[in-house]
């Protein structure tokens, strides 16, 4: 049977596996520096990779799969890469534009089908039974159920059938395989235990044991190690042995050592390192060691020169179903190569890098773990880069180890993957296994797996499938066989970048490996470009034409580009698309950002031709603009493509064009100039497209002084002074080409002037600024100026704005220090005169704001200074002044400028505070600027009497009375005072610092100013006069009550007499107030709504006052309140006359009423009764017309009544309930911790023939009396011992135990002795148990456990709530400033939302 070209036989695997071929190694890859001679295996593996770490080329096809399924290589598509897994998918999604995010299909999948087939075939022929192992090596071995192994050659042709069926019957299913390094002996494992072992060259069996371990237990894993002598076993006991193989005179046996005992914790899983034939020198393996993973560690054990434990590692918190997986590699790491173990168990791997140090001392150090979200069910290297991950869903997951990248998620379920779950539970000998064992093998598939050169062996029910890494060209052909060009040329660029993962077959120096990718991706482009032709839509809707090339025309365009093969996308690609004039057309446009991003260098000139032709036909102008900016133009037809320019308005292109093209700067500004100039002279307004050309030649010509390209770039160096000069000439002409007679001397410099003064003067500035040392450019400057002052001044074409940005301008370029210009100075005297010309009121603000930035800028130096004041004040130009004084200190002077300019008043106030407050003004300064605002202190406030009061407060407190006094304006005086010293509208007292507390002081020693306030107040606002009463202090109440009583405000005088203390004077004005309006009321005959409001206010204002004040009065004075406002109410009723008396009695017995309830709880009920009852409206009528006010006192009652009964059984329920919980809390037995003494360690009845007390404590700790007296922890109290807990106290510092025992003197303790338990000799007691003695009072201990129960059990008690809510009524009903004080407290249990109060009457009782 001949080989496939494409693989290697099984035989010859090893001798293939060439690491020193250096045409092999991707120098780029391994980091390989370039030698002479061809490098060794260490030099290849000692070079660092990104992480430091190496990659050992494995070889990546070691099968023959000449009668491998074809069709199955198909199966490991992207789609079914993200089978099952949403949110991979949708990752997969987001960043499939990534190039580094996408690997293609990494894995391949094959089913070797001529063993699958045998094995079937073996089952149904020969009852060799189901597949229970496999493992790999130069040959294929796979177990059976029924004892058998098959061993099948490179071929898949089965060569041997190892055992029979009677000896599996005896022996049970073969559970595990292992083949030495060098292919010449099998081991095989049982179910029942036995271990035979074979000769895989003539098939004879060598060795069968059958005590290497403790019977009835399954075999559940074999391995050899690299020395062929040695091998390791691990039963279903869990327990592991060293089987030693010897042959002695011919005889052949086996000694077995206990390594781990099941005992300790069962090992489900061991794993030895066995080394590849290029690395058995390595110092590592001398001690041939072993890992074992049991059920809660992982163990890294040295079974030579003698056996040592070198490393334990926990595995922490996980899941008790995991399995345990274990899987050694060789990894090159900082320029060392050594072993690495990955193990995991649940979804978390853990890798461990084991070295060797001089000393011979092995050391493990933990690497950067994998963080999975997923359950593990198997772990196997492909290479020192690469893992193959088994999930407990059967997926298959490719990882990268340092980017820690999920490659590909590949589902296996159809493998119908074979399960050890019998083995582990030892089913062939009876399942006596531990549970925790038997609930790992429900996974454990530790022996369907094997590896071997890169590829991994999956055993099936049925069938055996191998998985192996795609080579880089295989993963790229299958994308694009897929059509899935994009996905393709993404991965190929991966590959020519060395950014991809997972890489196979690419060698040699990075160079030829580019050269090689490049080739590929260049095939994938013709293939793609020839697919987007042939897969068009059919001739429709063009929009749908469009998007579909709009999708790959610029994909081609990135990828020529990236691989700067432009010949190829301006040739053949170019070539293909443009068969269809829709890709041409997406094609052209498409190249745009390329040339806008500068990324499209060497577009040849048929391009940019076509380019631009197409542009033009389809109306782009402006992309053709910006393409123009950035092309290189001298190919193409110059006069042409300026005259497209011109007449298309692409003044940039057309500019860049002359500048590019004919190194021509001068004929686009003329160009420019004569297309705004006429218009500009004839003094016409401009239209848009003339005001964008003359901005375009002002930045032209900015550039061009500049030395910079217009729109973009530099002028050559050795034409930047040229195209300056030119510049400069061209300005300063006398007149231009095509001039008239009519035409004004210097046309250029005047037309910018015109166009844009300032603008023009800017220009002007930055180019004096970057050429100062040169001398030919100084002389052009100087021309430039003369010519300036001579076209503007004495020329009325120009504003006085236009004039003063050029003086402006002069003056900067006078004040700096290496000028070199020379101006008249009388042409500064002329502007000034022009300026403050004091007889021109127009432009008045421009006029002034242009002679600030004239002096601002440095001209001041020009002018003398006393003249410039007497001119600014006479055109009344306070801002230079302003500006003249601060100059000059004068800051007093400049309080009369904020005043005199009626723009800036209202400023005024924060220059004064600013100069008083911020330091860095002399004292003379600030005195100066104090004395100026006192005397304009009336000014002031009628400009803002409440910025003005806030300025006293601050700086002027002292002087409040004298400014009092100034004012003659009482409404001014009035706001002024309002915003001093009203706290309704006064700034708060935080914001004003230390000259409000001065002003409170203040206030308080001139009441008269208060008094002043509340005069004014009574006169421009009554309403608000009690409110301020009520939120003021500093007033006297006998000079402001006469103020209220002259004005007639009687409701602030009864406040005020109310706060001397003269309840009946108060009260006796709100009587008259009340009676007044009830006398209106009476007069009227119709019903007034009104009228009947201000009555009830007033009344409750009445009813209010006289609650306050009754609980301080004695019955006869409290008689004096009520009853003369029930009087009042009552005798108002009778005089009510007109047809709508009946509706307002109504309303008059109803606020009657209010009355009789409020005062029910300060006046007898009898004695309201007999008022009521002597009354003319009542007493003579019948018992119906007073029934409601009888009912209504009747309700208050029930009311009172039922409130007294619920909170008499609420405060009985609060109590009981607290009682109980305290005596269940304090009479609860205690639990001792230990049933020894905590001193002395020993039994408490350790000593049966004296009696003791035991001493039992609530935290648990037990003693015995007598140890706790030798640790002094007892006193004698009160004819009582008091114990405290020696161990919760005594483990502190000497000095807080001495703190303890005086709590203790004083009744307190930090542990509580529940029960003192005696024990008595048996001679001396009745019964010779346990008696318990109780104390009959409680002892302090229990005392301070009473209160900390209480404590615990304190919350918002009902109790509390009806505390609160007496104490509240009580202050509504009494407090005479309860709301000014705050009302509730911010802890109240009625400021909750959820706080409810139900009430129902008492149950009725029958008599």
């Amino acid at each position: 049977m001949s080989e496939s070209p494409e693989t290697h036989s099984l035989v010859s695997a090893s001798s293939q596996l060439n690491l020193t071929d250096t045409e092999e190694i991707d120098d780029k890859e391994f980091d390989i520096p370039q030698v002479d001679t061809p490098p060794t295996l260490e030099s290849i593996l000692n070079e660092p990779e990104d992480e430091d770490e190496s990659f050992i080329l494995d070889d990546p096809s070691l099968l023959n799969i000449e009668n491998i399924d074809a069709h199955s290589c198909e199966t490991s598509s992207l789609a079914s890469s993200d089978s099952g897994d949403r949110a991979h998918f949708k990752r997969r999604k987001k960043v499939a534009d990534s190039f580094s995010s996408i690997h293609g299909s990494v894995l391949r999948h094959s089913i070797l089908k001529g063993v699958s087939a045998q094995i079937t075939s073996a089952a149904d022929k020969v009852d060799a039974g189901l597949p229970t192992a496999v493992v790999v090596s130069s040959v294929i071995a796979v177990g059976t159920s029924h004892g058998l192994a098959l061993i099948f050659d490179t071929h898949q042709a089965l060569r041997l059938c190892l055992g029979s069926t009677t000896v599996g019957a005896q022996y049970g299913a073969v559970s595990s395989l292992s083949i030495n390094h060098d292919c010449s002996r099998l081991l095989c494992g049982f179910a029942k235990g036995q271990i035979t072992m074979w000769d895989l060259a003539s098939g004879k069996l060598l060795r069968t044991i059958a005590d290497a371990h403790p019977p009835g237990t399954a075999v559940l894993h074999i391995k050899f190690t690299d020395d062929p002598t040695l091998a390791i076993c691990n039963d279903s006991g869990g327990s592991v042995f060293e089987l030693t193989f010897k042959r002695v005179m011919g005889l052949r046996t086996c000694d077995s050592r206990c390594l781990f005992s099941g005992s300790k914790g069962e090992v489900c899983c061991i794993e030895p390192l066995r080394a590849k034939t290029e690395l058995r020198d390595h110092p590592i393996n001398q001690y041939s060691l072993l890992a074992m993973a049991s059920l809660t560690k992982i163990l890294i054990i040295g079974l030579k020169p003698s056996l040592k434990v070198w490393m334990t590692f926990p595995y922490g918190r996980m899941d008790p179903a995991s399995v345990p997986l274990l899987s050694w590699h060789f990894v090159a790491i900082q320029n060392s190569v050594n072993p690495m173990l990955a193990f995991c168990r649940g979804d978390v791997v853990h890798f461990l890098l084991v070295k060797r140090d001089e000393s011979g001392a092995v050391h493990v150090s933990k690497q950067k773990q994998l963080h999975l979200h997923y359950d593990l069910i198997n772990l196997t290297w492909i290479n020192s880069r690469t893992l193959l991950l088994l999930d407990s869903a059967e997926k298959l997951h490719v990882i990268d180890r340092q980017t820690q990248e999920d490659l590909e998620t590949l589902d296996i379920a159809d493998v119908q993957l074979v399960y050890n779950s019998s083995h582990f539970k030892s089913l062939a000998t009876g399942g006596n296994v531990s549970q925790a064992l038997a609930l790992v093998g429900e996974k454990a598939c530790y022996q369907s797996i094997g590896s071997y050169g890169g590829q991994i062996f999956y055993l099936g029910t049925k069938s055996v499938h191998v998985m192996m890494l795609r080579t880089w060209r295989e993963r790229v052909e299958h994308l694009v066989k897929q059509e899935r060009f994009t996905e393709a040329l993404a991965l190929a660029w991966s590959f020519h970048e060395g950014t991809a993962k997972a890489v196979i077959g690419l060698a040699g120096d990075p160079n030829k490996r580019k050269g090689v990718v490049a080739d590929k991706m260049v095939e994938i482009l013709f293939q793609y470009a020839d697919r987007a032709l042939k897969k068009c839509p059919e001739q429709g809707k063009l929009e749908v034409m469009e998007q579909y090339f709009e999708d790959m025309v610029p994909v081609m365009v990135d990828y020529c580009l990236l691989l700067q093969r432009t010949d190829l996308l301006f040739g053949q690609i170019y070539n293909k698309l443009s068969e269809n004039s829709v890709a041409k057309s997406v094609f052209l446009e498409c190249l745009e950002p390329y040339i806008l991003n500068e990324r499209l260098p060497g577009i040849t000139p048929q391009i940019m031709k076509e380019l631009l032709t197409y542009l033009q036909e389809n109306g782009m102008m402006e992309d053709i603009e910006t393409c123009i900016v950035h092309m290189d133009i001298t190919s193409l037809d110059i006069q042409q493509l300026v005259q497209m320019c011109w007449e298309n308005h692409l003044y940039d292109a057309m500019i860049y064009v002359y500048n590019s093209g004919m190194n021509d700067y001068i004929t686009p500004m003329e160009k420019l100039f004569h297309a705004i100039g006429p218009t500009l002279h004839s003094g016409k307004s401009l239209t848009d497209e003339q005001v964008v050309m003359g901005n375009k030649l002002l930045v032209y010509i900015s550039c061009c002084l500049a030395g910079r390209a217009y729109p973009l770039g530099d002028i050559p160096e050795d034409l930047v002074t040229l195209v300056k000069n030119q510049v400069y000439d061209f300005l300063i002409c006398l007149h231009s080409q095509e001039s008239d007679s009519e035409e004004e001397v210097y046309p250029y410099i005047r037309t910018l002037l015109h166009f844009d003064t300032r603008e023009f003067l800017n220009v002007l500035a930055l180019t004096f600024e970057d050429f100062k040392n040169d001398k030919q450019v100084v002389e052009y400057q100087q021309r430039i100026v003369d010519i300036l002052l001579k076209v503007m001044v004495d020329n009325s074409d120009f504003t006085p704005s236009q004039v003063g940005c050029l003086f402006t301008f002069l003056a900067r370029q006078l004040a700096k220090p290496d000028n070199t210009l020379f101006v008249n100075r009388m042409l500064f005297d002329q502007v000034l005169e022009f300026l403050c010309c004091p007889d021109d009121d127009s432009r008045h603000a421009e006029r002034q704001q242009v002679l600030l930035e004239l002096l601002q800028a440095g001209g001041i130096v020009q002018f003398d200074e006393n003249r410039l004041i007497h001119l600014a004040e006479r055109a009344e130009f306070y801002q230079i002044c302003e500006f003249l004084y601060e100059k000059k200190h004068m800051y007093a002077q400049i309080v009369h400028c904020y005043l005199r300019d009626s723009v800036r008043k209202k400023e005024v106030f924060n220059y004064v505070h600013d100069i008083l407050s911020i330091p860095g003004y002399s004292p003379e300064e600030k005195q100066s600027v104090w004395h100026k605002t006192m005397e304009c202190v009336e000014e002031l406030i009628s400009v803002d009497p409440s910025k003005a009061a806030d300025l006293v407060a601050t700086h002027f407190a002292d002087e409040i009375q004298v400014i009092i006094e100034k004012n003659k304006d009482q409404h001014l005086l009035f706001q002024f005072l309002k915003s001093l010293i009203d706290p309704r509208f006064s700034c708060p007292q935080e914001e004003l610092g230390e000259g409000a507390q001065m002003n409170q002081e203040i206030l308080q020693m001139n009441p008269n100013i208060i008094e002043l306030y509340v005069e004014l107040l009574c006169q421009y606002s009554p309403m608000d006069v009690k409110e301020f009463l009520q939120l003021s202090e500093h007033y006297r109440l006998d000079e402001t009550n006469q103020i209220t009583q002259k004005h007639q405000l009687y409701e602030a005088s009864a406040y005020l007499l109310e706060k001397k203390g003269d309840v009946q004077g108060s009260f006796q004005v709100m009587l008259k107030v009340l009676k007044s309006k009830l006398s209106k009321l009476s007069n009227n005959e119709e019903l007034n709504e009104k009228l009947l409001k201000d009555i009830e206010d007033t009344l409750e204002e009445t009813i209010s006052l006289c609650q306050r004040n009754s609980h301080s009065l004695n019955q006869q004075q409290r008689d004096a309140l009520w009853f003369p406002l029930l009087e009042a109410m009552m005798s108002a009723q009778k005089l009510l006359k007109g047809p709508a008396s009946q509706q307002t009695s109504e309303s008059l017995k109803h606020l009657t009423k209010r009355v009789l309830n409020s005062m029910t709880g300060f006046i007898a009920l009898p004695s309201v009764l007999k008022q009521i009852l002597h009354d003319p409206v009542y007493g003579k009528g019948k018992l119906g017309e007073i029934k409601g006010l009888i009912l209504g006192m009747l309700d208050t009652f029930n009311y009172e009544q039922t409130l007294l009964e619920t909170t008499t059984n609420l405060l009985n329920h609060d109590l009981h309930w607290s009682l109980s919980n305290l005596r269940a809390a304090v009479s609860r037995g205690m639990n001792p911790k230990q049933d020894f003494c905590s001193i002395c360690l020993q039994q408490y009845k350790r000593r049966q023939e004296t009696a003791e007390e035991i001493i039992v404590f609530s935290c648990g700790h037990l003693y015995h009396s007598q140890c706790l007296q030798s640790k002094e922890c007892g006193i004698h109290l009160q004819g009582h011992m008091r114990w405290i807990c020696y161990k919760c106290n005594s483990s502190t510092k000497q000095g807080k135990h001495r703190d303890v025992m005086a709590e203790v003197r004083r009744g307190k303790a930090s542990s509580l002795v529940q029960n003192k338990i005696g024990f008595g000799h048996p001679s001396g007691s009745t019964s010779g148990g346990l008696k318990s003695s109780s104390e009959a009072t409680l002892d302090p201990q229990q005392i301070q456990a009473f209160d900390e129960l209480r404590r615990l059990y304190k919350g918002t008690s009902r109790h509390a709530v009806l505390t609160e809510l007496s104490h509240t009524r009580g202050n509504e009903r009494y407090g005479l400033h309860n709301r000014a004080q705050g009302g509730f407290a911010s802890s109240s249990i009625f400021l909750n939302e959820n706080f409810k109060l139900h009430l129902a009457p008492p149950p009725a009782t029958d008599d």
